[in-house]
């Protein structure tokens, strides 16, 4: 039982064929048939407009040969032709996974107009660029997306497969891992390759973050993971490093396109961009109110910086939740991390103690932030803030403090 097409209801419309991602339709006459690959994913359910298919009983487990897939994959995510941060930062860590697995590091670039990338992500590792174009991928779109991807996960067979954990990679890794029926280990922090089986060890928190939990996929390919954005150290660009570049062929049709993008208008907000952010300034309760964020935002503007928030000042309403830095928030890596009025909560620690230098400005000695703080003042922040933003304005002013 499974999957199961009423040969009386089909009216030889062909929607399903194109739904299907393992080929497993054929047509006999004027009458969808399934054929031996079969998965019982359910793709092709949702195609079909007259209900002549169903699904019965419970769904059939795959055997699979685990040695048929091998390499490792980044999904490149561009907005605009623009390579985002976190692919350079899954290269980065998928170059250290293949070299413990000694297999090829590719990456999967999918858009219009977008080719020209692939040479950015050979410089930042990549030994093959898979490259899909074409004018209805220009914007992202669930269904177009998946259906590309899922062909070439399916046609190359990678052994992993990571995405960022962003709003694109959220929406789409796991409408490719219900395509491919495989399993998907969301917003991981860390990944490692098993010495003994070769398996992806897919670090995550669990339980609102009071446990790391490590997920292993034992039995289906490939491995699916989507990583925080901020958590893996960026590739290190090699000018003028080459690889394979890979055209892939895009059939899309219409039912593919069940959406239609009419407009694209951008808000008025103004974007947080803590992940790239090379120096932070962030508040927390020790504050003591919404109105002190003023200090903290004066001091991150005179250093060029970005306003970081702990999860307790979030939750008091004093902030945004698009500044919250910590594991139910960002995971940053300045150069500079100022933390003001932050007892260190071990949630807050875990999205910041990777900064290259961390200063901590707490009244109290034995708050956790000041034993992984690289300078910490033990002093009352509402007179250390002011007394640094006159300096900072001075240095501006070429003032004699300058220096």
């Amino acid at each position: 039982m499974g999957v199961v097409i009423v040969a009386e209801k089909c009216t030889g419309c062909k929607l399903c064929i194109a739904s299907c991602p393992y080929a497993a339709i054929d047509m006999v006459g004027n009458v969808a048939v399934l054929n031996e690959k079969c998965t019982d994913c359910c793709a092709c359910l949702e195609s079909c407009n007259v209900e002549a298919i169903i699904f019965e009983g419970t769904r059939r487990e795959r055997e699979i040969d685990l040695s048929q897939f091998a390499d490792v994959w980044v999904v490149a995510e561009q907005r605009e032709a623009k390579l985002m941060r976190v692919t350079k930062e899954l290269l980065g860590k998928g170059r250290e996974l293949v070299e413990a697995k000694g297999e090829r590091l590719c990456s999967v670039l999918i858009g219009s107009g977008v080719g020209h990338l692939a040479k950015e992500l050979f410089e930042h590792g990549a030994d093959v660029v898979h490259v899909a174009e074409a004018e209805e991928l220009s914007s992202y779109r669930t269904g177009p997306y998946s259906k590309v991807l899922s062909e070439l996960i399916i046609e190359h067979r990678p052994d992993v497969v990571l995405f960022g954990a962003t709003t694109i990679g959220r929406d789409l890794a796991p409408r490719v891992a219900n395509r491919i029926q495989t399993g998907l280990t969301a917003d991981c922090t860390g990944l490692e390759i098993e010495a003994d089986t070769g398996a992806l060890l897919q670090t995550r928190p669990a339980f609102g973050g009071n446990i790391m939990a490590t997920i292993v996929c034992p039995r289906s390919r490939p491995q699916m993971s989507t990583v925080r954005p901020g958590v893996m150290a960026m590739a290190e660009r090699q000018a003028g490093r080459r690889g394979e570049l890979v055209q892939k062929e895009v059939k899309l049709r219409r039912a593919d396109l069940t959406t239609e993008i009419v407009k694209v208008i951008k808000g008025e907000k103004r974007h947080v961009n803590l992940e790239e952010a090379k120096v932070i300034v962030s508040g927390g309760r020790g504050l003591g109110g919404p109105e002190n964020f003023k200090l903290v935002e004066e001091l991150a503007s005179l250093l060029g910086g970005e306003v970081g928030a702990s999860r307790a000042s979030v939750d008091s309403g004093w902030i945004d939740s698009s500044h919250q830095v910590g594991q139910t928030g960002k995971t940053v890596r300045p150069r500079l991390y100022i933390a003001c009025g932050i007892s260190g909560a071990i949630q807050h620690l875990a999205g910041m103690e990777c900064s290259e230098t961390i200063v901590s400005i707490n009244k109290d000695a034995d708050a956790p932030i000041h034993k992984i703080a690289d300078f910490s003042i033990v002093a009352d922040l509402h007179k250390v803030l002011p007394v640094l933003i006159e300096e900072l304005k001075g240095v501006g002013k070429g003032s004699p403090s300058e220096g």
